[in-house]
């Protein structure tokens, strides 16, 4: 099936522009044509040529408008792999960025990431996958404890993963050239690629229910 996706056109950013800042109501209004037809549209495509090439993004969201700037500023997209699990995708003046993402849990997914942490079998194989990942350049981040929970040692080996209560990697795919061509959903793909030992290792330790499958 020929690719939707031809990339976000050079104007695409002139709207981003022109909503920076603290863009007025009126403002808004003036460009939420064009935000549609160059800003959030191709994302619609991006996801469609995915969710074709890959049913790991089959069960996708294409974020519309908020109240707030920042849903103007944003334009957001999800694809849930499982409870509390997702890729999601971001696109702005800064370009495009991919992450895995497990946030907004719950205090059963929190006690169960724990206790899959601090199992050393577990815990060893996810210290790996983090640390390859930031090798590859992804960010680690997530909601963060000040200290280690008190149910464990405050110098376990994995105090660190500990802590987190959200757990995310985030690549930026910039905004350079290749934005503007369908080379994109190769490279959200090569990204989700690096990303599937994290997602796999969250669903399989995490996740509550039985998720959809995670291809090869």
């Amino acid at each position: 099936m020929p690719r939707q996706f031809a990339g976000w056109d050079e104007s695409a950013f002139d709207v981003l522009l022109r909503l920076d800042g603290e863009p007025s109501q009126e403002v808004m209004r003036e460009t939420r044509k064009d935000r549609e037809r160059l800003v959030r549209q191709p994302m619609v495509s991006l996801l469609h040529d995915l969710a074709w090439e890959d049913p790991a993004f089959e069960d996708h969201s294409v974020w519309r408008y908020g109240k707030t700037p920042w849903w103007w500023q944003n334009q957001s997209a999800v694809a849930r792999v499982a409870r509390n699990i997702e890729i999601g995708l971001r696109f702005n003046l800064d370009g495009l960025r991919v992450q895995g993402a497990w946030w907004y849990a719950d205090s059963e997914q929190i006690s169960r990431f724990r206790a899959a942490v601090a199992a050393e079998a577990s815990g060893r194989v996810l210290v790996d996958v983090v640390a390859e990942l930031r090798g590859r350049g992804f960010e680690i981040t997530g909601d963060l404890l000040k200290r280690v929970p008190r149910e464990y040692p405050a110098d376990h080996p994995r105090a660190a993963l500990l802590r987190h209560r959200s757990l995310l990697a985030v690549r930026h795919l910039g905004s350079d050239e290749r934005l503007h061509t369908p080379e994109v959903v190769d490279r959200v793909l090569a990204t989700y690629g690096e990303l599937r030992p994290l997602l796999t290792w969250l669903t399989t330790h995490v996740a509550a229910c039985v998720p959809p499958a995670i291809s090869d």
